[in-house]
Order: C-alpha cells, then sequence, then structure tokens
C-alpha cells in the first residue's frame, strides 16, 4: 500500500487517511489507485460498515497536484479527456458504488478536488480550523471531479455559482450554515466524535442503512412514482431479513439489538 495513503479499521469502521501533509494532501494519479482499490475492498467488506476519510496535517486535501498541471496542459485533448475518466472521475465512480454510509472528516484546507472530494461523501464533519474553497475559475479550469455535479444538490445552484465564479474561501461556520458541512468539532475533538458516530452507526442494521442510501439517491433521480416503486421492491427485502426480526426480539427482550446485515 501507498505511504500516501493509509487506513485502519476499528469497531466496523474504516478510516482512509491521505497522507501527503508536506503537499497538503494534493492527490496523484498513484494515490487515487490506492484508494479506489481502498473503497472497493472495504466495498464489500463484512468487517466494515461506515468508511471515514480525512486527512493528515492541517489539509484535508488541496486537490489535484498543482505541480502537475502543466503536463496536462500539454496533453492533446482526448489525452486529457481519457486522464481525467481515467483517474479522480474513476474516484467518484467509485464512492457512488458504495452503499455504506461514507463520512468526510475535514481536518483542515479543503480547496478545489479536495472540497469535491468532500462533496462525495454522504456527510461532511468539519474541525472548526477548516477552510473550504472551490478555485477552479481563478485557476482558468472548472471543476473535474465532480464538483459541479454535487455542490448545487447540496448547497442549492445560486450558492453553487457564488462559490464556483467568486472562488472565495469560506470558514467552518458558513460551511454549516449554508448546508456544505453536517457538524463542527473543535479542531483537537474531530476524529475522536467522527470516530464515535461513525461507530454508532456501524452498530445500526447495515441492510438497512444500504436501502436507505440506495433509495434516496435514486430518489433524487426520477419521479414520485418511481420512487414509491422502488421502495415498494425493496421492503420486502428488510421485513424479511434476520436483521428486521433481531430488532423485533431485542425490542421485546429490552435489549440492544445484534444486527448481522443479513
Amino acid at each position: 500500500m501507498s505511504e500516501t495513503v493509509v487506513s485502519s479499521v476499528a469497531d466496523k469502521v474504516a478510516t482512509i487517511r491521505l497522507n501527503r501533509p508536506e503537499k497538503l494532501n494534493a492527490f496523484t494519479d498513484d494515490m487515487i489507485t490506492t484508494w479506489v482499490g481502498l473503497l472497493e475492498e472495504y466495498r464489500s467488506s463484512e468487517d466494515v460498515n461506515v468508511i471515514v476519510i480525512t486527512g493528515t496535517g492541517r489539509a484535508f486535501s488541496t486537490g489535484g497536484d498543482v505541480g502537475k498541471f502543466s503536463d496536462y496542459a500539454s496533453n492533446t485533448a482526448a489525452g486529457i479527456k481519457a486522464r481525467l475518466s481515467e483517474n479522480v472521475q474513476r474516484l467518484a465512480m467509485k464512492m457512488q458504488d458504495i452503499d455504506k454510509p461514507v463520512i468526510a472528516a475535514v481536518n483542515g484546507l479543503a480547496i478545489g478536488g479536495g472540497v469535491d472530494i468532500a462533496l462525495m461523501c454522504d456527510m461532511r464533519f468539519a474541525a472548526r480550523s477548516a477552510k473550504f474553497a472551490e478555485t477552479y475559475v481563478k485557476m482558468g479550469l472548472i471543476p473535474g471531479a465532480g464538483g459541479a455535479y454535487y455542490l448545487p444538490r447540496i448547497v442549492g445552484v445560486a450558492k453553487a455559482l457564488e462559490l464556483f465564479w467568486s472562488s472565495e474561501s469560506i470558514d467552518a461556520t458558513e460551511a454549516l450554515r449554508i448546508g456544505l458541512v453536517n457538524r463542527v468539532f473543535d479542531d483537537d475533538k474531530l476524529a475522536e466524535e467522527t470516530q464515535a458516530f461513525a461507530s454508532k452507526l456501524a452498530r445500526g442494521a447495515p441492510l438497512a442503512m444500504k436501502l436507505v442510501k440506495r433509495i434516496l439517491y435514486r430518489g433524487l433521480e426520477t419521479d414520485l412514482r418511481g420512487a414509491l416503486d422502488l421502495i415498494a421492491s425493496n421492503m420486502p427485502v428488510v421485513r424479511m431479513s434476520e436483521d428486521h426480526q433481531e430488532a423485533i426480539a431485542a425490542f421485546r427482550e429490552k435489549r440492544e439489538p445484534k444486527f448481522s446485515g443479513k
């Protein structure tokens, strides 16, 4: 495994940490490859119910390595497109494949592609010192990692355009106000609080959580009839699951349920 991306598992929570602090966790092709591999591993692992993504040092991530931008600019149009789809966009597609909860613990600077990576996650928790900035226009670029897809769905079109066009930085308090992040913690409490929340989720019914995530995201792309039909199609799955039977038994016996994900 690349030392620039490290991971660990505890209490059924997998933590993937970008570990290139000297470059503010700017990501490279090799990092993306390692990252995608870890996501695939944890996606199918029965030992992992929740995934947390964070960074080492004073940055979550500042996006793609700026030192490589000149190399991309000298490439052919077809080459630039292929490189994008085969690298950071591959990460976005892999994130979409994961039915398990994914939480971004934004420990510091999140710039450009770093913001977009956080947006790929289901929830975002931020350190009080965190800063967010969509700086593509400032660099004469457009968001390549999916930011133009995610951001308006989270904060609305007008606010997304403001953030993209102005390239202005916002702090964690403003990010919370506009709904960009779910919760804000003191810097020294972010990792602890995120792990506690993730561990709580990890003790929930895995099958139900997966299906809730699936129907919620699918519901954003369909009409009411289609959304209700999807729910009706999945209800027998959870009704007949071992998890549901365990929840009923635990309720009757006045104890905490022990879910298997089946």
